[in-house]
């Protein structure tokens, strides 16, 4: 296994750290304190009237949701560039299924976007078209959480087989990511509490910590151990055949 820089793997935690915390502050700021100030799930009329009465909190909640695609995006990019040395096919499918994430949530801006427009100039069943645009939207979302929780499941894979965080994270992650695709199907609430839990000890570890102090010293992980051995356990063969072939 090529060394890898510590220095260089702790910089680019730190900015990945940064953007899912923007991710997660757009996403509390934009779909659970403005998206219910103006959406009455009941009452057409009532959504129609919340926008036209504050156009400016409206106009905020699509660059809210703007936000929520542009940090998921970087983020998504960036955790690629994180684990890309140590665990490339966990990477890859972080970046990938958070970039899906990124586009479902760029069509709800889109539809959200119309209501506003719709909202300022009425014209037909201004109320009833400004209501499906919001349900829309709220569909995609909901359908969006089984790419939300497909990242995360790479993301616990990446943080085990690489040991740059604590296992306890990685198994968290997972649990989390697959709680998220069932609640997409299920909509049972709890089942996304330790995607949460999940999340906001990953954005803390990245911004506080980066990653732990022996990521980049060319230590070989337990499955590197077996593959380089062959099979039969000896670290210390392992060890050796390593420092060989770095050195």
């Amino acid at each position: 296994m090529p060394q890898i820089d510590r220095a260089h793997l702790v910089r680019t935690a730190r900015i990945t750290g940064v953007l899912y915390l923007g991710l997660a502050v757009s996403g509390l700021l934009g779909f659970l304190i403005t998206r219910p100030r103006l959406f009455d799930a009941g009452d057409p009329g009532a959504t129609l009237t919340h926008l036209t009465d504050q156009p400016g909190l409206a106009a905020a909640l699509v660059v809210f949701e703007l936000m929520i695609v542009l940090t998921q995006a970087l983020a998504a990019a960036w955790f690629y560039r994180l684990f890309r040395p140590g665990d490339p096919v966990s990477a890859l499918g972080i970046g990938a299924f958070g970039l899906v994430n990124a586009v479902v949530i760029l069509i709800s801006a889109a539809l959200l976007s119309a209501a506003d427009n719709i909202a300022a100039d009425p014209f037909g069943a201004a109320a009833d078209t400004v209501q499906l645009l919001f349900l829309a939207s709220g569909e995609l979302w909901a359908a969006g959480a089984i790419f939300f929780g497909l990242w995360l499941i790479p993301m616990g894979t990446a943080v085990l087989r690489t040991g740059w965080m604590p296992r306890p994270l990685g198994w968290v992650l997972i649990i989390g990511g697959a709680g998220y695709v069932l609640h997409a199907f299920a909509g049972f609430e709890p089942l996304t509490i330790p995607a949460s839990i999940g999340e906001f000890w990953m954005i803390g570890y990245l911004l506080f910590r980066g990653v732990r102090r022996t990521a980049g010293s060319g230590d070989l992980h337990r499955d590197d151990v077996q593959l380089t051995a062959g099979g039969d356990g000896d670290v210390g063969a392992a060890a050796r055949a390593q420092r060989d072939e770095i050195g």
